[in-house]
Protein backbone atom coordinates (compact mmCIF):
# COMPACT_ATOMS: atom_id res chain seq x y z
CA UNK A 1 0.00 0.00 0.00
CA UNK A 2 1.68 3.14 -0.92
CA UNK A 3 1.71 6.42 1.16
CA UNK A 4 -1.36 8.12 -0.87
CA UNK A 5 -3.73 5.39 0.09
CA UNK A 6 -3.49 5.50 3.59
CA UNK A 7 -3.97 9.62 3.60
CA UNK A 8 -7.01 8.65 1.42
CA UNK A 9 -8.47 5.93 3.57
CA UNK A 10 -7.97 8.55 6.76
CA UNK A 11 -9.93 10.96 4.72
CA UNK A 12 -12.78 8.93 4.07
CA UNK A 13 -12.87 7.17 7.54
CA UNK A 14 -12.97 10.76 9.11
CA UNK A 15 -15.88 11.73 6.27
CA UNK A 16 -18.09 8.37 7.07
CA UNK A 17 -17.83 9.21 11.43
CA UNK A 18 -18.50 12.92 10.86
CA UNK A 19 -21.23 12.49 8.07
CA UNK A 20 -19.99 15.70 6.96
CA UNK A 21 -17.26 17.08 4.52
CA UNK A 22 -17.10 20.26 6.41
CA UNK A 23 -16.93 18.73 10.01
CA UNK A 24 -14.29 15.93 8.79
CA UNK A 25 -12.34 19.18 7.01
CA UNK A 26 -12.21 20.59 10.59
CA UNK A 27 -11.15 17.75 12.06
CA UNK A 28 -8.46 16.94 10.00
CA UNK A 29 -7.40 20.75 9.76
CA UNK A 30 -7.71 20.73 6.07
CA UNK A 31 -10.42 21.97 3.04
CA UNK A 32 -13.50 20.45 1.55
CA UNK A 33 -12.12 20.28 -1.58
CA UNK A 34 -9.14 18.50 -0.74
CA UNK A 35 -11.03 15.86 1.61
CA UNK A 36 -13.70 15.23 -1.57
CA UNK A 37 -10.80 14.44 -3.75
CA UNK A 38 -9.11 12.44 -1.84
CA UNK A 39 -12.20 10.00 -1.21
CA UNK A 40 -12.90 9.96 -5.37
CA UNK A 41 -9.25 8.61 -5.78
CA UNK A 42 -9.93 6.53 -3.38
CA UNK A 43 -13.54 5.11 -4.83
CA UNK A 44 -11.64 5.12 -8.39
CA UNK A 45 -8.98 3.24 -7.34
CA UNK A 46 -11.22 0.47 -5.65
CA UNK A 47 -13.75 0.98 -8.34
CA UNK A 48 -16.65 1.14 -5.79
CA UNK A 49 -18.92 4.00 -3.83
CA UNK A 50 -18.14 4.48 -0.49
CA UNK A 51 -20.18 7.14 0.24
CA UNK A 52 -23.43 8.02 -0.59
CA UNK A 53 -23.83 12.19 -1.04
CA UNK A 54 -27.22 14.32 -0.59
CA UNK A 55 -27.72 17.73 0.15
CA UNK A 56 -27.91 17.45 3.38
CA UNK A 57 -25.86 14.47 4.33
CA UNK A 58 -23.22 12.11 3.72
CA UNK A 59 -23.45 8.46 4.58
CA UNK A 60 -21.37 5.54 4.33
CA UNK A 61 -22.48 2.50 1.36
CA UNK A 62 -22.80 -1.00 2.14
CA UNK A 63 -18.96 -1.23 0.60
CA UNK A 64 -17.98 1.63 2.60
CA UNK A 65 -19.25 -0.19 5.81
CA UNK A 66 -17.71 -3.19 5.23
CA UNK A 67 -14.05 -0.90 4.01
CA UNK A 68 -14.84 0.67 7.52
CA UNK A 69 -15.29 -2.56 9.95
CA UNK A 70 -11.91 -3.15 8.54
CA UNK A 71 -10.29 -0.17 8.88
CA UNK A 72 -11.15 1.20 12.34
CA UNK A 73 -9.19 -1.59 14.33
CA UNK A 74 -5.90 -0.75 11.83
CA UNK A 75 -6.08 2.66 12.24
CA UNK A 76 -6.58 2.37 16.15
CA UNK A 77 -3.46 0.37 16.48
CA UNK A 78 -1.37 2.66 14.85
CA UNK A 79 -2.84 5.33 16.88
CA UNK A 80 -2.11 3.54 19.86
CA UNK A 81 1.30 2.97 18.46
CA UNK A 82 1.92 7.01 17.78
CA UNK A 83 0.56 7.61 21.61
CA UNK A 84 2.97 5.23 23.23
CA UNK A 85 5.73 7.29 21.47
CA UNK A 86 4.95 10.17 24.22
CA UNK A 87 6.16 8.06 26.82
CA UNK A 88 9.61 8.47 25.32
CA UNK A 89 8.96 12.47 25.40
CA UNK A 90 9.63 14.48 28.81
CA UNK A 91 5.94 15.88 29.26
CA UNK A 92 2.70 14.01 27.63
CA UNK A 93 1.58 15.41 24.69
CA UNK A 94 -1.18 14.32 21.88
CA UNK A 95 -4.55 15.16 21.77
CA UNK A 96 -7.26 14.00 23.75
CA UNK A 97 -11.09 13.90 22.63
CA UNK A 98 -13.85 14.03 24.92
CA UNK A 99 -18.07 13.83 24.52
CA UNK A 100 -19.90 15.57 27.47
CA UNK A 101 -23.30 17.06 28.12
CA UNK A 102 -22.65 20.72 28.45
CA UNK A 103 -23.44 21.14 32.27
CA UNK A 104 -20.87 18.62 32.93
CA UNK A 105 -18.65 20.26 30.36
CA UNK A 106 -19.30 23.68 32.42
CA UNK A 107 -18.73 22.82 35.89
CA UNK A 108 -16.42 19.61 35.75
CA UNK A 109 -14.27 19.81 32.92
CA UNK A 110 -13.31 23.01 31.46
CA UNK A 111 -12.46 24.08 35.30
CA UNK A 112 -10.00 20.93 35.67
CA UNK A 113 -8.90 21.33 31.92
CA UNK A 114 -7.83 24.55 32.20
CA UNK A 115 -5.02 24.16 34.37
CA UNK A 116 -3.80 20.69 32.33
CA UNK A 117 -3.49 22.54 29.79
CA UNK A 118 -1.42 25.20 31.02
CA UNK A 119 0.63 22.16 33.07
CA UNK A 120 1.09 20.27 29.58
CA UNK A 121 1.46 22.63 26.78
CA UNK A 122 1.83 20.07 24.56
CA UNK A 123 -1.72 18.24 25.07
CA UNK A 124 -4.23 19.40 23.08
CA UNK A 125 -8.35 18.79 24.11
CA UNK A 126 -11.21 18.64 21.56
CA UNK A 127 -14.07 18.86 23.79
CA UNK A 128 -17.78 18.00 22.23
CA UNK A 129 -20.75 19.77 24.35
CA UNK A 130 -23.67 18.55 23.68
CA UNK A 131 -26.93 16.60 25.37
CA UNK A 132 -26.79 13.33 22.85
CA UNK A 133 -25.51 10.31 23.86
CA UNK A 134 -22.84 9.37 21.91
CA UNK A 135 -20.99 6.44 20.82
CA UNK A 136 -17.51 7.48 21.80
CA UNK A 137 -16.39 4.31 19.94
CA UNK A 138 -17.98 4.71 16.70
CA UNK A 139 -17.15 8.69 16.87
CA UNK A 140 -13.58 7.69 17.45
CA UNK A 141 -13.34 9.99 20.78
CA UNK A 142 -11.35 8.79 23.29
CA UNK A 143 -13.93 9.22 26.34
CA UNK A 144 -17.05 10.31 27.55
CA UNK A 145 -19.13 11.90 30.40
CA UNK A 146 -22.44 10.42 31.66
CA UNK A 147 -23.96 9.90 35.03
CA UNK A 148 -23.01 6.99 37.05
CA UNK A 149 -26.31 4.92 36.71
CA UNK A 150 -25.90 5.30 32.99
CA UNK A 151 -22.59 3.46 32.42
CA UNK A 152 -22.18 0.49 30.15
CA UNK A 153 -20.64 -2.93 32.10
CA UNK A 154 -17.84 -3.35 29.47
CA UNK A 155 -16.60 0.46 30.10
CA UNK A 156 -14.11 1.54 32.26
CA UNK A 157 -15.33 4.29 34.57
CA UNK A 158 -13.76 7.14 36.44
CA UNK A 159 -15.67 9.50 39.17
CA UNK A 160 -15.26 13.27 38.14
CA UNK A 161 -17.67 14.54 40.60
CA UNK A 162 -19.35 14.94 43.40
CA UNK A 163 -22.88 13.59 43.73
CA UNK A 164 -25.39 15.59 42.33
CA UNK A 165 -29.26 15.98 43.00
CA UNK A 166 -32.59 17.23 41.69
CA UNK A 167 -35.03 20.24 43.05
CA UNK A 168 -38.46 20.42 42.05
CA UNK A 169 -38.65 24.70 42.36
CA UNK A 170 -40.79 27.28 41.43
CA UNK A 171 -41.28 31.49 42.21
CA UNK A 172 -42.69 32.92 45.43
CA UNK A 173 -44.93 34.41 42.89
CA UNK A 174 -46.35 31.25 41.44
CA UNK A 175 -46.74 29.71 44.87
CA UNK A 176 -48.91 32.46 46.17
CA UNK A 177 -51.10 31.87 43.44
CA UNK A 178 -51.76 28.45 43.06
CA UNK A 179 -50.13 26.30 46.54
CA UNK A 180 -47.22 24.35 47.34
CA UNK A 181 -47.78 20.23 46.29
CA UNK A 182 -47.13 18.09 48.97
CA UNK A 183 -46.57 14.95 47.47
CA UNK A 184 -44.98 13.92 44.06
CA UNK A 185 -48.84 13.29 43.04
CA UNK A 186 -49.73 16.41 43.56
CA UNK A 187 -47.82 17.82 40.87
CA UNK A 188 -50.41 16.29 38.28
CA UNK A 189 -52.27 19.17 38.89
CA UNK A 190 -49.77 21.98 38.48
CA UNK A 191 -48.69 23.61 35.99
CA UNK A 192 -44.79 22.14 35.24
CA UNK A 193 -42.18 22.90 32.64
CA UNK A 194 -41.40 20.41 30.53
CA UNK A 195 -37.84 19.31 29.41
CA UNK A 196 -37.25 17.15 26.27
CA UNK A 197 -33.63 15.69 26.25
CA UNK A 198 -32.55 14.49 22.61
CA UNK A 199 -30.76 11.52 23.99
CA UNK A 200 -34.02 10.09 24.40
CA UNK A 201 -36.54 12.16 22.29
CA UNK A 202 -39.15 11.98 24.78
CA UNK A 203 -40.35 14.28 27.45
CA UNK A 204 -38.42 13.87 30.91
CA UNK A 205 -40.27 11.68 33.49
CA UNK A 206 -39.99 13.34 37.33
CA UNK A 207 -38.12 10.82 39.59
CA UNK A 208 -38.22 11.27 42.86
CA UNK A 209 -37.71 8.51 45.59
CA UNK A 210 -38.12 8.49 49.53
CA UNK A 211 -37.41 5.55 52.07
CA UNK A 212 -36.60 3.03 49.37
CA UNK A 213 -39.91 3.51 47.30
CA UNK A 214 -39.49 5.14 43.68
CA UNK A 215 -41.88 6.98 42.19
CA UNK A 216 -41.92 8.58 38.24
CA UNK A 217 -44.30 11.29 37.32
CA UNK A 218 -45.52 12.44 34.11
CA UNK A 219 -45.92 16.17 34.57
CA UNK A 220 -47.72 18.61 32.11
CA UNK A 221 -47.99 22.72 31.23
CA UNK A 222 -47.99 25.12 28.72
CA UNK A 223 -44.21 25.08 28.12
CA UNK A 224 -41.39 22.38 26.89
CA UNK A 225 -37.70 23.40 26.44
CA UNK A 226 -34.66 21.53 25.51
CA UNK A 227 -32.63 23.77 27.60
CA UNK A 228 -32.01 23.81 31.59
CA UNK A 229 -31.00 27.50 31.65
CA UNK A 230 -34.50 28.20 30.15
CA UNK A 231 -36.17 25.84 32.18
CA UNK A 232 -34.73 27.83 35.12
CA UNK A 233 -35.74 30.83 33.60
CA UNK A 234 -39.13 30.24 32.96
CA UNK A 235 -39.28 28.65 36.61
CA UNK A 236 -38.17 32.43 38.19
CA UNK A 237 -40.44 34.02 35.77
CA UNK A 238 -43.28 31.87 37.27
CA UNK A 239 -43.91 30.01 34.31
CA UNK A 240 -45.11 27.14 36.46
CA UNK A 241 -42.59 24.28 38.37
CA UNK A 242 -39.49 23.38 37.09
CA UNK A 243 -37.28 19.87 38.45
CA UNK A 244 -34.01 20.82 37.52
CA UNK A 245 -30.24 20.41 38.84
CA UNK A 246 -29.61 22.28 42.65
CA UNK A 247 -26.23 23.89 40.98
CA UNK A 248 -28.30 25.17 37.88
CA UNK A 249 -30.94 27.04 40.65
CA UNK A 250 -28.66 27.38 43.76
CA UNK A 251 -27.79 31.60 42.76
CA UNK A 252 -31.75 32.14 42.85
CA UNK A 253 -32.69 29.71 45.73
CA UNK A 254 -30.46 31.95 47.56
CA UNK A 255 -31.51 35.24 46.46
CA UNK A 256 -35.11 34.26 47.11
CA UNK A 257 -36.41 34.27 43.39
CA UNK A 258 -36.72 30.42 43.80
CA UNK A 259 -38.47 28.49 46.11
CA UNK A 260 -37.40 24.61 46.56
CA UNK A 261 -40.92 22.11 46.87
CA UNK A 262 -40.88 17.92 47.81
CA UNK A 263 -37.36 18.12 49.17
CA UNK A 264 -37.53 15.11 51.13
CA UNK A 265 -38.11 13.44 47.63
CA UNK A 266 -35.16 14.17 46.18
CA UNK A 267 -31.93 12.46 47.58
CA UNK A 268 -28.73 13.00 46.01
CA UNK A 269 -27.77 9.97 43.15
CA UNK A 270 -24.25 9.38 42.19
CA UNK A 271 -22.78 12.58 39.44
CA UNK A 272 -20.58 12.53 36.78
CA UNK A 273 -18.14 9.78 35.36
CA UNK A 274 -15.35 9.75 32.69
CA UNK A 275 -15.75 5.98 30.79
CA UNK A 276 -13.79 4.68 27.94
CA UNK A 277 -13.73 1.35 26.64
CA UNK A 278 -11.93 -1.43 28.79
CA UNK A 279 -9.57 -2.13 25.71
CA UNK A 280 -8.22 1.25 25.08
CA UNK A 281 -4.36 1.74 25.50
CA UNK A 282 -3.74 5.09 27.83
CA UNK A 283 -1.29 7.16 26.51
CA UNK A 284 0.64 9.11 28.77
CA UNK A 285 -1.45 12.31 27.37
CA UNK A 286 -5.25 10.39 27.89
CA UNK A 287 -3.38 9.10 31.67
CA UNK A 288 -3.03 13.15 32.68
CA UNK A 289 -6.33 13.95 31.39
CA UNK A 290 -7.81 11.08 33.98
CA UNK A 291 -5.71 12.19 36.41
CA UNK A 292 -6.87 16.03 36.31
CA UNK A 293 -10.61 15.27 35.94
CA UNK A 294 -10.47 12.37 38.95
CA UNK A 295 -12.90 13.72 41.64
CA UNK A 296 -10.95 13.97 45.50
CA UNK A 297 -13.52 13.87 48.13
CA UNK A 298 -13.01 17.17 50.01
CA UNK A 299 -11.44 17.30 53.20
Amino acid sequence: MERADLADLTAFMAVADERSFTRAAARLGTSQSALSQAVRRLETRLAVSLLTRTTRSVAPTEAGERLLDGLRPALDQIDSEISALSELRDTPSGTVRITAGRHAAKTVLMPALRSLVRKYPDIKVELSADSSLRDIVADRFDAGVRLGEQLAADMIAVRIGPDLRMLAVGSPDYFARYGSPQTPHDLTRHNCVNIRFPTVGGLYVWEFEKDGQELHVRVDGQFVLNDMELVVEAARAGCGLAYVLESEAQALIAAGELVTVLEDWTPPFAGYHLYYPSRRQTSPAFKAVIDALRYREPR
